[in-house]
């Protein structure tokens, strides 16, 4: 990859950042399809969002990734967001245009993407979704318009009850709230056709963690879980042994960053090269 000052600047904020694959997806991509940028990843800290929304300016930053923990906070720096961003407050992707800052969520779209790219179609059914923050407020606004049951269930019931609330208001469907708790979870597993989990239980380095107790798992049950290190969580492996219907994280992690992509560059995003990039660092670590 030959870089030179006409080479165009993505990247990604957050912090922590050195965990982050994002780099490696999206410069896989550029060079798969020959275009002339870059990506790079910023660690932003607490109180200097501000001051990296006025450097994204003056440096003339093309594009721009938003993780932990600036979701939220980059969203009063910005000129304008899109309906799912404005609703959740909350911007995951950011495009410089003629120095005006836009804002985007492609979580939602992307597990979304993530699940029915691998069989898996929401519409119509139960989905019980554990998490109500970081990407699970993306993913309950995408999937709230397509299930016709969707419940969330988080530590701390008020954030679930807010979010329920604001998106029952807003699509006058049916979504119900509470506590994550393994009581509740079972009951609402009885009768569920998705399960996603958003929450960080199971990840690495503590990857023998699951939320849900293997027996109350069935066959006919979807899992997602978007813990994408491991590449195959306790939950995953626990739900492909019952024979369930398994959607990896790293598919959620490629479709997201596949939107962005195509926010930033209007070309068509390369998911194959995205895939394979991802999955073949994650299996060196």
């Amino acid at each position: 990859m030959a870089i030179s000052g006409k080479t165009t600047v993505c990247g990604v904020i957050g912090d922590p950042i050195e965990h982050t694959l994002s780099p490696i997806i999206h410069n896989a991509a550029f060079e798969s399809l020959k275009i002339d940028y870059i990506f790079l990843a910023f660690k932003v800290r607490a109180g200097e969002v501000e001051n990296a929304m006025s450097g994204i300016r003056a440096l003339n930053v093309h594009g721009l990734n938003v993780t932990m923990p600036h979701k939220n906070a980059v969203v009063k720096y910005l000129d304008q967001i899109d309906p799912t961003a404005k609703t959740i407050a909350s911007v995951n992707t950011i495009l410089n245009k003629d120095g005006r800052l836009l804002g985007f969520n492609t979580d939602g779209v992307g597990a979304l993407n993530a699940l029915e790219q691998n069989g898996v179609k929401p519409r119509g059914k139960k989905v019980l979704l554990l998490g109500a923050g970081g990407a699970a407020k993306a993913i309950a606004y995408t999937l709230s318009q397509e299930a016709d049951h969707l419940v969330i269930l988080n530590r701390t019931t008020k954030q679930a009850s807010d979010l329920a609330d604001l998106l029952k208001q807003k699509f006058n469907k049916k979504i119900n709230a509470g506590v994550l708790s393994p009581t509740v979870i079972k009951d609402n597993l009885v009768d569920a056709n998705v399960l996603i989990n958003a929450t960080s239980v199971g990840m690495k380095p503590n990857a023998n963690q699951t939320p849900i107790e293997p027996e109350w798992l069935k066959p006919d049950l979807a899992v997602m879980d978007i813990v994408y290190n491991p590449i195959e969580t306790k939950l995953a492996k626990d739900a492909k042994a019952l024979g369930a219907t398994v959607v990896s994280g790293v598919e959620m992690l490629i479709y997201q960053g596949a939107a962005s992509f195509e926010i930033w560059t209007a070309c068509k995003a390369p998911v194959e090269v995205m895939r394979k990039a991802a999955l073949n660092h994650l299996l060196k670590v």
